[in-house]
């Protein structure tokens, strides 16, 4: 599933296609309500963690979230006949693109968009976000901090990439409990996670490797992984750490893969 800087990603470059005058909307699949907004002017696109919303107005909002399988795919104009179950294809002055396989794709009211953004926590990657609504969660809960970050009612955004690297990078084991964690290291989680994040955005990828652990500094092979990115132990099991060399570890978590380094992230307690 497509974590939150892919989201951001996607606001920003609809925002620069489609956004200030009106977008043709279609859906050559049939199954979205696109004639409730097609031909109108597009506002804005932003991202709430792993939601997508386009605003046409203030009772117009096209609410996308991916899922597991969902993709948007675009290019400059002109724009071919759709090929495949294209949800939503939306045309503007120099783009196009499509919408395949989202969990969810509606046309909602601002006050449904407000309410389904009132259920999510806070966004590293918005300037809104308030670290501390995580944190009043986090802080009482005896569930494992490895389920927490990954809960979009905690913290939105965050999957399971982000949740392995910036515990390993903090030395948490991802079993710890959420009360078992200090406010200095939220807090240092938190503007981890801002930082890699947003790096993410720029680079269309998740790097989350220090300089001293890059391929070129420890004289290793770059990763080929078809998520990209170099990263201490996402989808590393039984490799070596790139810090101490003990052999990444795996597990599951609420049916969700887990990795992290016994060395570096002792269990406590």
């Amino acid at each position: 599933m497509p974590e939150g800087h892919t989201l951001h990603r996607l606001a920003r470059a609809h925002t620069k296609w489609f956004a200030g005058g009106p977008v043709a909307v279609s859906s050559p699949q049939g199954r979205f309500a696109a004639s409730l907004v097609d031909g109108r002017v597009l506002r804005k696109a932003e991202a709430h963690g792993k939601h997508l919303f386009h605003v046409y107005g203030p009772d117009a909002v096209v609410h996308v979230h991916l899922g597991l399988y969902g993709t948007f795919t675009e290019a400059e104009l002109p724009a071919p006949e759709p090929v495949g179950q294209v949800r939503m294809r939306l045309v503007g002055p120099s783009h196009y693109t499509d919408l395949r396989g989202p969990n969810a794709c509606e046309v909602i009211t601002a006050a449904e968009a407000r309410e389904l953004r009132a259920k999510l926590g806070p966004d590293p990657l918005r300037r809104d976000a308030d670290p501390a609504r995580a944190w009043a969660r986090i802080s009482r809960s005896r569930t494992p901090i490895g389920a927490l970050l990954m809960d979009q009612s905690v913290l939105a955004g965050v999957g399971n990439v982000y949740r392995a690297e910036v515990l390993f990078r903090h030395g948490i084991h991802p079993l710890t409990p959420g009360r078992d964690i200090t406010a200095e290291q939220w807090a240092a989680m938190w503007a981890d996670l801002v930082a890699l994040m947003r790096l993410g955005v720029r680079r269309g990828r998740i790097d989350t490797v220090r300089d001293e652990h890059l391929p070129r500094a420890m004289g290793r092979a770059p990763r080929v992984d078809r998520h990209g990115g170099e990263v201490y132990v996402y989808r590393r099991t039984g490799q070596p750490c790139l810090v101490c060399s003990t052999p990444v570890a795996h597990a599951e978590l609420a049916s969700r893969n887990l990795f992290w380094c016994r060395e570096c992230q002792p269990e406590r307690g």
